[in-house]
């Protein structure tokens, strides 16, 4: 028994030198772990609607210009800016003169789409349009450019809203730019890469970054413009 004790006694002599050994090495610094967090809210996406959004065309339409856009406007395998614009225009589109769509491009509906003349489209732009898109005449949108005319209720039940997008005559938006519903872009302003536009933009300016913000005059500076 003695023997017994003795052991079990120098077990709990080791067990706490390396507790104090571990307790010399931690971090004094160290944030603890967080805590689990309670339970909060979170909206049944099963019953969400459509909310503002109308249907201006059939499924059956809908689904026609799906397989269309896939395989023909979305083709990097075909550089005929012509056939794009045509095909567009079949389906609603409203396109100017002399208007580059060389570029394999997403048009979610083209009965929603206005562009003016002497437009240049550039690689993988897509125009999400729910809603109305107007672009103006001499308007560039580079590669990768979003726009998007719709978003969801996220405060109350993640219903659709979908609101139109107006890019005013001369304005740039540079490569990879995300331009948000509800939008005017004004007369020749330009939009630096990389930018999140969620506000009215004002003519002739130089706006960048997420959110997007003002940074200089378009046309009073010699300074390197955007790609």
């Amino acid at each position: 028994m003695d023997n017994t004790i003795s052991s079990t006694i120098g077990r709990a002599a080791d067990d706490r030198a390396a507790d104090n050994r571990a307790a010399s090495t931690k971090d004094p610094h160290a944030t603890p772990p967080a805590p689990p967090s309670a339970p909060g809210r979170v909206i049944d996406l099963s019953l969400a609607g459509k909310g503002n959004y109308v249907a201006s065309r059939g499924f059956l339409v809908e689904l026609i210009w799906f397989f269309i856009e896939a395989c023909v406007i979305n083709n990097k395998l075909l550089p005929v800016s012509s056939v794009r614009v045509a095909l567009l225009r079949l389906f609603g589109a409203k396109i100017g003169a002399n208007c580059r769509f060389v570029h394999p491009v997403r048009v979610k509906a083209p009965w929603n789409l206005t562009v003016g003349d002497n437009c240049w489209f550039g690689v993988d732009v897509w125009i999400y349009n729910q809603a109305p898109i107007h672009i103006g005449s001499n308007v560039c949108i580079s590669q990768g450019s979003f726009l998007s005319a719709g978003s969801h209720e996220m405060r109350t039940n993640m219903d659709l809203r979908v609101a139109p997008i107006v890019i005013e005559d001369g304005a740039w938006i540079s490569s990879k730019c995300v331009v948000q519903m509800g939008v005017t872009i004004g007369r020749s302003a330009v939009v630096t890469p990389l930018s999140v536009v969620h506000r009215s933009l004002d003519a002739e300016g130089v706006y960048g970054g997420n959110p997007c913000r003002f940074i200089r005059k378009r046309f009073d500076t010699d300074v390197g413009s955007p790609s």
